[in-house]
């Protein structure tokens, strides 16, 4: 019994298991939410509300998150004069989205977390070589303005959905602001542990967080990402980015099937 759910012990193995590993994924290449968030929806009884399930989700996601963030700070300069106005929307627009989770059917959410799937794991297989160069396109208020729309519209997509949430922060910072790959990381984990948090903040108030279970997996998604910086160094980025997309097409088929196959004669 965990925080009220009962689950079978295999299924709680299974979760445990694709938390370390979207903390493992996410440690190297990006991306781990879109392991952990459809091992959820796949692994909870059906029956259990979107809001219970994003909630949970984000537990182990803001501990996997704040190890990343505190290991970028120590070697990357953040500008915080820009950085504020990403930061501040972000938690807000995370805040929102995190409100519209309890209006959203579970047969409506699973098809949008189908398409995160399916849509960052087309940009990982054809990712471009951007952000080789920091080259910043805005200054001053103009550069704030942007970081403001771009901490809003992504922090309410994480808030409401979640997956691909660091993807899409960095792939903003390096189109529209010009920073290199290295400082959008950087900024694009200190943003998502802000988003993660006021999620937190807002599913604990409407109680939609399984904390027992967060936890567990948190600390698995805490331990995959330690063991992620490791397997980065010793096997390198193409071996990962590899077993990722192997894994999100698998999920993707699952969640396809889910999605699909009432339709089917």
């Amino acid at each position: 019994m965990i925080t009220g759910l009962e689950l079978p012990l295999l299924t709680l193995v299974l979760l445990v298991l694709a938390s370390f590993f979207a903390g493992w994924v996410d440690a190297v290449v990006g991306g781990g939410g879109l392991i952990q968030l459809p091992a959820l929806l796949i692994g909870l009884p059906s029956d259990t509300p979107v809001a219970t399930i994003a909630g949970t989700n984000k537990v182990p996601s803001f501990l996997g998150t704040l190890t990343a963030s505190a290991t970028y700070l120590r070697t990357i300069r953040v500008d915080w004069t820009l950085a504020w106005p990403l930061l501040v929307l972000a938690a807000a627009g995370s805040w929102s989205g995190a409100q519209l989770t309890h209006f959203l059917p579970r047969q409506h959410f699973t098809p949008l977390v189908l398409f995160a799937v399916v849509s960052v794991g087309w940009y990982t297989w054809r990712r471009p070589h951007l952000g080789l160069h920091s080259t910043l396109k805005h200054a001053g208020n103009d550069a704030r303005l942007r970081m403001a729309l771009i901490g809003l519209v992504v922090g309410l997509w994480d808030g409401f959905i979640g997956p691909g949430t660091g993807t899409f922060f960095v792939i903003a910072l390096v189109s529209v602001i010009g920073y290199d790959f290295l400082a959008s990381s950087a900024l694009a984990k200190v943003a998502n542990l802000t988003t993660n948090a006021s999620a937190i903040v807002a599913f604990t108030i409407t109680g939609n967080i399984l904390w027992g279970l967060g936890l567990v997996m948190g600390l698995a998604n805490l331990t995959g990402g330690y063991l992620g910086a490791r397997t980065a160094l010793s096997r390198g980025n193409g071996f990962v980015r590899t077993v990722f997309l192997l894994v999100v097409g698998a999920l993707a088929i699952k969640l396809a099937w889910d999605t699909f196959w009432t339709y089917w004669p």
